[in-house]
C-alpha cells in the first residue's frame, strides 16, 4: 500500500514534473516564429523577447492565459532572465549577442530563457505539491515521513547528510524533496547509459 509520500514522490517524478515541462519549452522554442536571426534595432530586439516569454508561457500553461500580455511586466521579466544568464547589465550582453550573431546569436538568447523559464515552471510545480504534501501534517508525521523517506532513499544522498541521526536532513526535508526530482533524473540518465 503507498504511503503518502510515496504519492507525493510519484507526483513529483521527473517524468510527469521536469521532462514534461522541458518537453513544453522545446515545443515554444521551435514553435516560435523568428524573421530574421540577426537583430539590430533595441526595440525589435525587446518586442522580440518579449514575444518569445509569453509564447513559452502560453506553450507551457497550454494556452490557459487568455489576456493579453503587459509588455512592461513581460520585459521585467525577460530582464530577470538576463540578468541571471549574462550578469549585470544581462539585456544590453543578450543584445549584442543577438545583434552581432555571436556565441549563437539570437537563437542562443532565446534557449536561454527558455532553459531559465522551464526551471521556473518546474521548480514551481513541484514546490507546490510539496507544500500541498508538506504542511497539513503534524510534527509527528513530518518526522515520519522524513525518516521513511531516509529510509527508502537515504542511500542517494550524500553519507555526510546522513550520518548519524541525519539531522541536516530532518532540519531541512522540503529542500530534499525539491532535489528530489533531479536526483531521480540523473540516476535514470545513468541508467540509460551504462545499458
Amino acid at each position: 500500500m503507498k504511503t503518502r509520500l510515496d504519492r507525493l514522490l510519484e507526483s513529483i517524478d521527473p517524468a510527469i514534473t521536469l521532462d514534461l515541462v522541458s518537453s513544453r519549452v522545446d515545443e515554444a522554442l521551435n514553435s516560435f516564429n523568428i524573421k530574421s536571426a540577426m537583430i539590430q534595432n533595441w526595440g525589435e530586439f525587446r518586442n522580440i523577447l518579449t514575444d518569445f516569454h509569453w509564447h513559452v508561457q502560453r506553450t507551457v500553461l497550454r494556452n490557459r492565459l487568455s489576456h493579453s500580455p503587459d509588455l512592461e511586466i513581460e520585459w521585467g521579466r525577460c530582464c530577470e532572465i538576463l540578468l541571471k544568464e549574462y550578469g549585470m547589465n544581462g539585456e544590453k550582453a543578450a543584445f549584442e549577442i543577438t545583434r552581432t550573431g555571436a556565441e549563437g546569436g539570437l537563437y542562443r538568447v532565446l534557449k536561454s530563457i527558455a532553459r531559465r523559464l522551464m526551471e521556473e515552471f518546474a521548480d514551481n510545480e513541484i514546490s507546490a505539491k510539496i507544500n500541498h504534501f508538506w504542511y497539513p501534517l503534524s510534527v509527528d508525521e513530518q518526522l515520519a515521513a522524513t525518516d521513511e523517506y531516509l529510509q527508502k532513499y537515504g542511500h542517494l544522498l550524500p553519507p555526510e547528510l546522513t550520518e548519524g541521526s541525519a539531522a541536516r536532513i530532518k532540519a531541512d526535508f522540503e529542500k530534499v524533496l525539491k532535489e528530489h526530482p533531479r536526483i531521480i533524473r540523473r540516476l535514470r540518465k545513468i541508467g540509460r547509459e551504462s545499458s
